[in-house]
């Protein structure tokens, strides 16, 4: 007899049901939730995409406009928006950011404080200059304009999370402001209190020096695959309490059929006549749900009861 069931042959038991639907349950909320996780991701790409659209080819405007003072935050729709800024680099005060490839080339960005003519210090991304393979800088470093008035174009971008490992002397592991100050020569004291919240990533300067860092690349604005990771997650979830309800309804046909046809199995082999035929079965229906070894189709199950009532 059939371990799933103490009476049926195939039956499932009332608890080994509920044990199903329980699992199933289980799954299913799980498949939910990490679709609609995947659609957060969606979401939050989909909006950073827009502001990139919206913001990085847009007129330049003074700095001023959207960092009135020294401290100020960019907002998060003005990531990404180019101003202009006029003042001098503070070239003894350059920091190598590590670690942050650019097209999957290793490479070094170039970091050099900027104080403007307010009097306030913005943090500038000059370029990016490759990774020396065997070393622990890169071998030369193009200097900005030193010494001179110079008016930049910069993109603002908000500050970076600190980074929680060090970093060779000189070097960083995020543009985050205080740390990219306290990384110079000098440390941060002769920029207290004057740095804004935010770091620029270099368009252009005027007067342009004579060699510069490779120009940073423009975001990359693809939308990823949380999309359809959540549609599939979904799917699962659909899929797993389908597969139950067919179980339970191709059950319930069989049970069905056994209890309308009078037998203990609905395709069990008719007692054969002395003439060698299957008695009360002249169609031969009787072992039709035996063919091949497999489950009865439909068309078998219908067969059965017929030959069932017919034999009554």
């Amino acid at each position: 007899m059939n371990e799933r069931s103490p009476g049926r042959p195939g039956e499932r038991t009332l608890q080994q049901w509920v044990v199903l639907a329980l699992g199933v349950a289980a799954l299913a909320a799980g498949c939910v939730a990490a679709g609609l996780w995947q659609w957060s991701k969606h979401e939050t790409r989909s909006a950073a995409i827009d502001v990139v659209e919206e913001n990085y080819g847009s007129a330049p405007v003074p700095l001023e406009e959207l960092l009135p003072r020294p401290g100020s935050t960019v907002a998060a729709g003005d990531v990404w928006r180019p101003v202009e800024v006029r003042g001098e680099y503070v070239t003894d005060a350059t920091v190598l950011l590590r670690n942050r490839p650019v097209d999957s080339q290793p490479s070094f960005h170039v970091l050099v404080p900027f104080r403007t003519e307010s009097g306030g210090v913005l943090v500038v991304n000059r370029g990016w200059v490759p990774y020396s393979g065997g070393t622990a800088a890169p071998t030369t470093v193009p200097e900005p304009p030193s010494g001179v008035v110079v008016d930049i174009v910069v993109r603002l971008r908000a500050d970076e999370a600190a980074a929680s490992n060090g970093a060779p002397p000189g070097q960083v592991q995020a543009i985050h402001v205080d740390q990219v100050l306290a990384a110079g020569p000098d440390g941060s004291a002769w920029a207290d209190a004057t740095a804004y919240d935010a770091y620029g990533s270099l368009v252009s300067e005027d007067p342009a020096p004579q060699d510069s860092p490779y120009d940073l690349p423009r975001p990359d604005t693809s939308p990823g695959s949380h999309l359809s990771y959540a549609f599939q997650w979904w799917v699962f979830a659909v899929g797993g309490v389908a597969g139950v309800l067919v179980m339970l309804s191709r059950e319930r046909r069989e049970r069905t059929v056994m209890e309308l046809g009078g037998l203990a199995h609905p395709f069990e082999d008719a007692p054969e006549d002395p003439e060698g035929g299957a008695a009360a079965d002249p169609g031969g229906r009787g072992r039709r749900g035996r063919r091949g070894g497999g489950r009865p189709s439909a068309e078998d199950v219908e067969d059965s009861l017929i030959d069932a009532r017919a034999r009554r």
